[in-house]
Order: structure tokens, then sequence, then C-alpha cells
């Protein structure tokens, strides 16, 4: 499971690594007040997520895969393909804030409720129509919320838009899937938590809102808003890539299923995690916080991360597998602090370590 773990970090970083150069200042701290702003507007929510898309898909995307052509030609051709058939570009989308709820459903299953506010330099009525025209085939049904309309579509009949005959997919990336008609890319883990359904609504003028139909209506309604600590969470490293905060429910180590009554211990004294990732001279950086509610539980914490440390990479690089070794030297690598209450790890991946990964077979 931790290497799992790490695994997916190494991956998220190098999906987003590869911008190498910053904007002016003032253009960095309008992108970062809007990304913020977006993110605002959710509705209450355990955890939030923002993701700078328009660097993400412009800059990033094609230097982190220049070591890998097939697979960049690969991606920027089902773009392609997408906007011949529906007239959509997703290099339009600039923004996502993704707010999520987690509702604890047994002792070692939880579910959770994800709403997304998309915005970009596109017309979201635009898409919208696209949307209905590309599902014609299929069901859906419209509700009025307030003045908006939301258009409910049938995630199990239109998602994945998969075509045996053709060949065609709407697959983009592994895991993920293409909405039809509308651009989003959505993890297909994701699908099973819109209960076979996903709204889709105009937000604003240039903003799209994709939720579960329950998180679409309480979006619209106005009722609540994301907690000023969530966004502080989230806002931790403002200007990077991609950055996330939540709180987390009691009992974590059971829905992880830790067998180890230490690791346990100290997982369940986290109560909120923070991240980002980013690029800093060439290079990924990492960074992670897990807030305990006393600091004798951070300094425990602390202490076993780094136990962890000391063993982990002697396993992972005496593996034959250069991408294992990749991780070992992540590892070796990585910072652990404390401070008060809070646990800090902060990691960096060098582009030749990222090339290595991309290549992995």
């Amino acid at each position: 499971m931790k290497k799992k773990i790490f695994a997916l970090l190494v991956v998220c970083a190098f999906v987003l690594n590869g911008v190498g150069t910053v904007l002016a200042d003032t253009n960095t701290k309008k992108s970062v007040q809007q990304r913020n702003q977006l993110a605002a507007l959710l509705p209450a929510s355990d955890g939030v997520i923002n993701v700078n898309m328009q660097r993400l898909l412009s800059e990033a995307l094609p230097q982190i895969l220049s070591g890998n052509q097939p697979m960049l030609n690969g991606i920027l051709g089902k773009f392609d393909e997408v906007k011949a058939q529906t007239g959509i570009d997703l290099r339009q989308f600039e923004q996502f804030a993704i707010g999520v709820t987690t509702k604890t459903v047994s002792a070692k299953k939880m579910d959770f409720e994800p709403v997304l506010l998309a915005r970009g330099s596109f017309n979201p009525g635009a898409v919208l129509a696209m949307a209905k025209i590309a599902a014609s085939s299929a069901k859906y049904r419209e509700e009025k919320i307030g003045d908006k309309t939301v258009y409910i579509f049938s995630s199990k009949k239109n998602l994945p838009d998969n075509n045996p005959q053709t060949g065609k997919t709407s697959v983009l990336v592994p895991g993920s899937v293409l909405v039809p008609g509308l651009g989003i890319i959505i993890s297909s883990d994701w699908l099973k938590h819109f209960s076979h359904e996903l709204a889709v609504t105009s937000f604003d003028a240039n903003t799209l809102a994709v939720g579960s139909l329950s998180r679409v209506r309480e979006l619209l309604q106005s009722k609540t808003r994301v907690a000023a600590d969530v966004l502080e969470l989230v806002n931790r490293k403002p200007n990077a890539i991609m950055s996330f905060g939540a709180k987390l429910p009691n009992g974590m180590s059971a829905l992880v299923n830790l067998e180890n009554d230490e690791l346990g211990k100290n997982l369940d004294a986290i109560r909120q995690i923070s991240g980002a990732v980013d690029v800093t001279d060439g290079s990924a950086t990492i960074s992670l916080m897990a807030r305990t509610l006393k600091p004798e539980q951070a300094k425990g914490l602390q202490e076993t991360l780094q136990g962890l440390q000391a063993f982990l990479p002697s396993i992972l690089g005496g593996s034959k597998g250069v991408d294992k070794k990749v991780y070992a030297r992540v590892l070796e690598n990585l910072t652990i602090s404390q401070s008060g209450s809070d646990v800090m790890l902060d990691a960096r991946i060098p582009k030749s370590d990222i090339d290595i990964l991309i290549g992995v077979k």
C-alpha cells in the first residue's frame, strides 16, 4: 500500500511537471486569485482540489511527454478528435475546482459526492447544446433549479462512449473517460458515486458545473459554501499547479485496512491534510502536510514516517525494476519535518527520474 501511495505521488508529479517559465508576479497573483475565487464558490465540502488546467494542458503535458512521443501524440490526437466530432476544444478549459463531501458507509467503506466547476474561454450554453446533440441517442432529462436548467445524463448509458464496431472510445488517459459532447475529463472511478446520473449546468458566463444532482442543487441554491479552514488548507501553496486540502473522518485506519497498531494510531491522529504539486528549477515538487490534534501526535507521526524512510528505499532500490529505483530515490531525498501539530513532507523529483517513469512499460 505504501509503495502505491508513493507511486501515485510520483505520477501526479510527472503529469503536472514541465513548466519551465515562471509567469510575471502580476499575472501569477491574478491567476491565484481567480482559482481561489472559483474554489470559494463550491458548496460546503470536506475536501477541495484546485487545478490550473491551462498550464497543465498547454505547457506541462507536452514537455513531460517529450520523451514519449507516441503517448503525447495519442493524447493530443484524442483532443483533436473530440474537437472535430463535437466542436469543443479541451484546451479551452482553464481552471477546475472540485469539492467533495464524504460519508462513512460502514467501518471499512466510505462514499463521496463530488461537484466540479470548470472555467475557461468557452460558452457554457454552446457546450451544453453539443452535449445534448451528442447524447441524442440516449435519454436525458431536464430539471429547473432556480433560474438554471440542469441536464441530467445517465452515466451508465453515456459513459464511457465506447463503440465495439469502430473501436473508438472516449478514454483519453488511463482511468479517465470523456463525457459525450462536454469535453470534461472525469476519473472512471468517480462514476459510481453519481448514482448513474451526471448533472450538468451553466453556472455563469464562462463556467460549467458538473456533479451529482444533489451536489449541483446544493451549489445552485447557495445555502452553503466551503468553510474557511478547508480553503486555508488548499491555499497553503497558492501558486501550485495543483493543490488540495481536506478534513479527514474518524477511523481512517479501518478504511485503509491497516493491521499495524502503531501505523493505525498515527493515521487516526491526522485530522486535516493538504498538498500541492508544482515545478521549481526544472524539477517536480510535491508538498504534503498532515495536521494532528496535538503536537505530541505530530511528533509520533514524524518518527513513524522517518522509520519507514530508513528501510523502504533499500527494499525498493534492491529490486530489478528501474521504476522502483526511482521511488527509492524519492524516499531517500524526502524531507520530513514537524512544526507544532503539522508534519510536512517535501520531495523533489528531477526530470531525469520523471523520464524514466514515462518510459516504464
